[in-house]
């Protein structure tokens, strides 16, 4: 069965701002899940300067539907003006499928909205 499951990369500037992100979208059900990984170092450009910085990955599990208001959630949250969320489409024909189910079951629920016109 397709449920079209997402993994949904977040990165912080801390461990705390991760756990306070990550129990909103938990909270909300935007997510059925978040694991936190501490320590990670990074590199990249800002505004022309070459920043090295510690920063706290932010992984999210959940359904597809929910990412475009997961992404605008994550954005309320986060002190950065422009923080890295980036979806990742997950293999469902590999893993535990019984964690799928958990998944789906644990996570908001899709809203369909249509006009008895379109059935």
């Amino acid at each position: 069965m397709f449920f079209n499951l997402r993994l949904v990369y977040i990165t912080t500037g801390s461990k705390q701002e991760a756990k306070s992100i990550g129990r909103s979208l938990v909270e909300e059900k935007l997510a059925a899940c978040v694991n936190i990984v501490d320590g990670m170092e990074s590199i990249y450009q800002w505004e022309g300067e070459l920043i090295e910085d510690q920063e706290t990955i932010l992984i999210a599990k959940t359904p597809y539907h929910n990412v475009k208001e997961l992404t605008e959630r994550v954005k309320e949250l986060h002190s950065y003006d422009c923080p890295c969320v980036i979806s990742l489409q997950l293999t469902e024909q590999e893993g535990n499928e019984e964690y799928q189910h958990w998944l789906i079951k644990n996570s908001k629920k899709q809203q369909i909205e249509y006009e008895i016109d379109d059935i």
